[in-house]
């Protein structure tokens, strides 16, 4: 059995909630990433909230659990197990991303958001993990 930290896992799954809580919110990116992915208010609130955000959190723990498995044994300093995430989250997942939304013929703008949620999200994601590695 794998030795990592359940508890670390938790806590960088819920930041994935909290940031995107924040990124996407009208402070931030909402109103841009809506108008650039064709989404709006009524559509938003028209689906099951609860399949939303149960299946966002168990997507967010399988990425938790498995960067905690990546970092196990390999990565103890916070700041190495955040540039660790920092480098996962942009050459691999946003890289990733771009893939597909260039050949979708996505806006730019809307990949720029995205991706830079989800380079944000593992290196706040590897710096938890790394704390409480």
């Amino acid at each position: 059995m794998p030795d990592v930290n359940y508890l670390a896992v938790a806590l960088a799954a819920l930041s994935a909630f909290v940031l995107g809580g924040l990124w996407y919110s009208p402070m931030l990116f909402a109103n841009k990433w809506m108008a650039l992915s064709g989404q709006s208010e009524e559509k938003l609130k028209s689906g099951n909230a609860g399949v939303i955000f149960g299946g966002a959190f168990v997507c967010a723990l399988i990425a938790a659990f498995m960067l905690a498995l990546l970092f196990e044994g390999r990565v103890s300093e916070v700041q190495d197990a955040a540039s660790a995430g920092f480098g996962i989250g942009l050459a691999i997942v946003a890289a990733s991303l771009g893939l597909n939304y260039f050949f979708e013929r996505r806006p730019l703008g809307l990949w720029l958001i995205n991706g830079g949620y989800f380079v944000l999200q593992f290196t706040i994601m590897g710096a938890i993990i790394g704390a409480m590695g």
